[in-house]
């Protein structure tokens, strides 16, 4: 073996992609201590995707003071990667850790993921990454809008700041003060998810209860992102009804297409175009991919199946280890995976299970490279 690329998923609930990543590494070395080993954390664009990036590819850290999810002033930060592209991870100014037990997405705002992209701009980055996930609010980006230069208007003429109790207030959206420099920029949107804005399995309805909405304040929020479509449909000429993903983190997905006319992408995507995932295949002997439950909805475009597409195109073989193996996943063989196997060692129950999952997975790979050093020699 002389190049090994690793680029796991995290293990939901028990290890970080980069976690996932050391470990195998730390077992490959053992047995091919020449091989180069190639190292690509994924970031899903919620908590922890600017760090992902940057153990990925290298960069900096930048921290901002901007405003949380209740318009509080919090200290936030997004990444700056060598080429100056910026990574910015909404979580980390609007997420749902952020307010803790007093969720209410009807009052929560996205200004200060805004504001983040407004300080990237005006600090040279071109193009600007943003991730969407573990977010707290669900006002359809317009926080976010309102702080780079998009005014909203009521029925009187007065300016606000929407949030998602008061979205059915927009009577007029002007764009034409937006930031010069984000206005200059190429905005990728990461989103993993193809919900709709709007109805029985739009924001509202899909992700409001979790981030703290009841039934009635469902309908309203619901009803309130309908009127927002409409009003961006009326004055911008952009039908974001229909667009998928568009019910990403509290209607942010619409509101990044909208008011930003940034394309939504899936995230292992993002990342495979921003690592350089297609070159790094040159001369690669072997792929690791894997996460913590590989099932149907693993074959959606998610990482196992980004990974697998882009690597059979090259002629690189896959090997997926996931902690454990669904029923209905045969077709990931046609999309380019050679193996699937999981690291479960006894038939025990999860809660048991996750508190041996590292030394089970360094087994796991430990064993696989025995295998495939007994047949290089």
């Amino acid at each position: 073996m002389r190049k090994i690329i690793l680029v796991p998923d995290s293990f939901k609930g028990t290890m970080s992609s980069a976690e996932v990543c050391g470990i195998m590494a730390k077992a490959i070395r053992l047995h091919f201590p020449e091989a180069e080993i190639v190292s690509i954390p994924v970031a899903d664009g919620g908590e922890g995707s600017v760090e992902s990036f940057l153990s990925a590819v290298g960069g900096r850290k930048v921290s901002v003071t901007v405003k949380g999810p209740y318009f509080e002033d919090i200290e936030s930060f997004y990444g700056i990667l060598p080429d100056d592209t910026a990574v910015i991870e909404m979580a980390a100014a609007s997420g749902l850790p952020l307010v803790g037990e007093n969720r209410g997405p009807g009052k929560t705002t996205t200004y200060g993921t805004g504001q983040l992209m407004v300080h990237a701009a005006r600090s040279g980055c071109k193009r600007i990454i943003v991730g969407l996930g573990g977010s707290a609010t669900n006002d359809g980006g317009c926080g976010a809008a309102a702080a780079a230069g998009v005014v909203f208007r009521d029925s009187c003429g007065d300016p606000f700041i929407p949030v998602g109790e008061t979205l059915n207030n927009i009577s007029s959206i002007d764009t034409g003060g937006i930031d010069d420099a984000v206005a200059g920029a190429e905005i990728i949107t990461m989103c993993d998810i193809d919900n709709p804005l709007y109805g029985p399995d739009g924001a509202a309805y899909v992700f409001g209860p979790q981030k703290g909405a009841d039934e009635a304040l469902v309908k309203v929020l619901d009803e309130n992102l309908r009127h927002l479509a409409d009003i961006v449909k009326k004055d911008l000429g952009t039908d974001i009804s229909g667009i998928p993903g568009a019910g990403a983190a509290g209607g942010m997905g619409g509101g990044m297409a909208a008011f930003f006319g940034s394309r939504l992408k899936m995230g292992i995507e993002t990342v495979l175009d921003v690592t350089g995932f297609d070159h790094l295949l040159e001369g690669a002997d072997l792929v690791f991919t894997g996460e913590g439950k590989i099932d149907p909805q693993s074959l959606r475009g998610k990482v196992v199946t980004g990974v697998a597409r882009r690597a059979k195109k090259a002629g690189v073989p896959v090997v997926v280890i996931a902690g454990d193996i669904d029923d209905g996943i045969a077709e990931v063989y046609d999309k380019g995976v050679a193996a699937v196997y999981s690291i479960n060692r006894k038939a025990i129950p999860f809660i048991e299970a996750r508190l041996c999952c590292r030394e089970d997975l360094f087994l796991a790979m430990d064993n696989l490279m025995r295998l495939l050093k007994m047949f290089s020699q």
